[in-house]
């Protein structure tokens, strides 16, 4: 698999439907994840073993459901637009780079209460 748009497509099911199996195949290791939080410059995972377990967590956190509000496509890149609602409630996107059918890095930013 190394089109963007269905390495894109897994990733968020993983999400999506709280499978984190899904993720093990999509991350490069060299990738790199920025994320929403904390303040003020949120979180850094690098490699492989990084972003799978901090994803792998994020997917079966019990307390939070994700909802995908759009994609684009363009390339070997994709925005993600999403929601997160539960313990936390917040909206934010993701700058996903793909290379080779693997994510190499996912920034992320959140509009967080």
């Amino acid at each position: 698999m190394t089109d963007t748009a269905a390495i894109i497509d897994q990733y968020n099911a993983a999400f999506l439907e709280r499978a984190p199996e899904k993720l093990v195949d999509l991350i490069a290791a060299d990738c790199v994840m920025e994320g929403t939080g904390p303040e003020p410059d949120g979180n850094v995972w690098t490699g492989y073993d990084e972003c799978l377990a901090g994803w792998q967590g994020l997917a079966t956190e019990p307390s939070i459901r994700f909802e995908v509000e759009h994609v684009d496509i363009d390339g070997d890149r994709a925005v993600i637009r999403w929601r997160i609602t539960g313990a936390e409630n917040y909206r934010g996107v993701n700058l996903m780079k793909v290379r080779d059918g693997k994510i190499i890095e996912a920034l992320g930013y959140g509009k967080r209460p």
